[in-house]
């Protein structure tokens, strides 16, 4: 078995798991712009771990010869290693960047779209703020006369007893002595504030390519726009993160020369209807586009004997083999 393949199986380092080293290279680098770990090499020099390094730690420069030198001090009192400071080259570290402007390091896109962040937080603090200050009663009791402390006081008990709270939903309500109820309805400036926290909630999913749907936006969406927008998710939006995570594995943990490589599966997300897969790999192996084994690949199977040749004429009209 390969070092990497054991790594993986037991986790990159003795904190995390495989799918938390993943959950965190790929939040640093959305967040921050760049997600690095160092290679933690054996003495025969198999990789045997990846220790995550947070990059608020790492300083970059390019050293005379053109490599990349990351300057890390520790800030992390809890390990007992705060302000020690050391130097990694690039070929020591495992560096996953998010779109640069230099190719030499990743621009957070919380950054780029600071002005958008800017205004969603607005809105954000402005809405905790007038929910925490303000006042806005359902409705109101009007009269044409003047209520004495004690009546106001009898009222609101008697009240708050028979029509507050879910139990009370929708009990008739009787009035006398001149009391009238007004409803009172959520104020333009209001719906204009909820429409304005909505639009933020999509704007972030923009920046990050998620599908509305995906962050519980269901306007205007059905179970088969939903489908097929986890379908989109995980071609436009997972599929270049996971061509990046395979590209940097191979400069950085394989050697050149070990032919090994880092393959992630994103055959589960990628599937369609059934009917229509399985109608689809029928015509590619009766007109040899494919291989039997070609398509258990594509489902994520595993290959099996004789699975690599066409067993069957093509049909007439049909691409020469």
């Amino acid at each position: 078995m390969h070092p990497v393949n054991r790594m993986i199986g037991r986790g990159p380092n003795p904190q995390q798991t495989w799918p938390d080293f993943v959950e965190w290279l790929l939040a640093s680098t959305l967040l921050r712009g760049n997600g690095l770990a160092e290679i933690v090499i054996e003495d025969h020099g198999a990789v045997i771990g990846l220790n995550p390094i947070p990059w608020g730690w790492v300083s970059v420069q390019m050293l005379p010869s053109g490599r990349l030198a990351y300057d890390i001090v520790a800030q992390d009192a809890m390990r007992g290693i705060a302000g020690r400071a050391r130097r990694l080259l690039h070929d020591e570290v495992l560096h996953l960047r998010d779109r640069s402007d230099d190719g030499l390091v990743g621009r957070s896109r919380l950054a780029r779209a600071a002005e958008t962040i800017g205004g969603a937080l607005a809105v954000q603090e402005f809405a905790a703020s007038m929910y925490a200050n303000g006042a806005n009663p359902s409705g109101a009791f009007t009269t044409d006369g003047k209520l004495s402390p004690d009546a106001r006081s009898m009222l609101r008990e008697a009240f708050t007893e028979k029509f507050a709270g879910s139990r009370n939903a929708a009990r008739a309500l009787i009035l006398d002595q001149g009391l009238d109820w007004k409803q009172i309805s959520v104020s333009p400036e209001d719906a204009e504030l909820l429409a304005s926290r909505r639009f933020s909630t999509e704007e972030l999913a923009r920046i990050f390519q998620v599908p509305p749907p995906l962050v519980g936006i269901w306007d205007h969406s059905s179970f088969t726009n939903s489908e097929t927008a986890g379908r989109w998710f995980a071609q436009h939006t997972l599929q270049p993160w996971i061509t990046k995570i395979q590209a940097e594995f191979a400069r950085s943990v394989f050697t050149a020369s070990s032919g090994s490589f880092l393959e992630l599966d994103l055959s589960g997300f990628l599937r369609g209807d059934p009917a229509q897969r399985w109608a689809g790999h029928d015509i590619a192996i009766k007109n040899r586009v494919l291989t039997p084994n070609e398509i258990r690949e594509a489902e994520g199977w595993n290959p099996r004997p004789g699975g690599d040749e066409f067993h069957a004429p093509a049909p007439a009209g049909g691409a020469n083999g």
